[in-house]
């Protein structure tokens, strides 16, 4: 994989990787930028959130299970200072659809944590990761909040 930035002046730059697609990085007025892109640090807590939901989807979708929505939400702490890096992170996985299997979601969450996300597998032992689910039932354009827990390995 490659993976290159280049400067568009001041503290900006526009990413691309070997997909060909193109994303905009920035800074923070206070350092000096323009804010007109992702901080780099947020693309990494966005890695994470986007490589864990795809393994999970693609599994609960394997299983068959009617996912009307879903959503993957990464909380990441921060060190106070400089490299500021991330000391915790909290992963919640929000799955809605009709009659979703609590075991299927848990086994989702355990494939991806322990086999297929390589984002996860290159940080979890950089810093501590919490993975926690909520299971929302859907019906009539409400959603109702069945299950929720921990995933914790065994």
């Amino acid at each position: 994989m490659r993976a290159k930035v280049d400067w568009k002046g001041r503290l900006s730059f526009e990413g691309e990787a070997d997909s060909g697609y193109s994303i905009a990085l920035g800074a923070e007025p206070a350092v000096g930028g323009d804010a007109d892109g992702f901080r780099p640090i947020e693309l990494m807590a966005l890695s994470l959130a986007g490589c864990t939901a795809m393994d999970v989807i693609s599994i609960l979708q394997k299983k068959r299970q009617d996912v009307t929505a879903f959503e993957v939400q990464v909380d990441a702490d921060r060190a106070a200072e400089h490299p500021k890096v991330f000391t915790k992170a909290v992963i919640t996985y929000l799955v809605s659809g009709h009659g979703v299997d609590e075991a299927a979601v848990l086994r989702a969450i355990e494939l991806s944590a322990q086999r297929y996300c390589p984002a996860q597998a290159m940080l979890a032992p950089v810093f501590p990761m919490e993975l926690n689910y909520r299971i929302f039932e859907e019906a009539d354009g409400k959603r109702e909040l069945v299950k929720e827990g921990v995933y914790a390995p065994v």
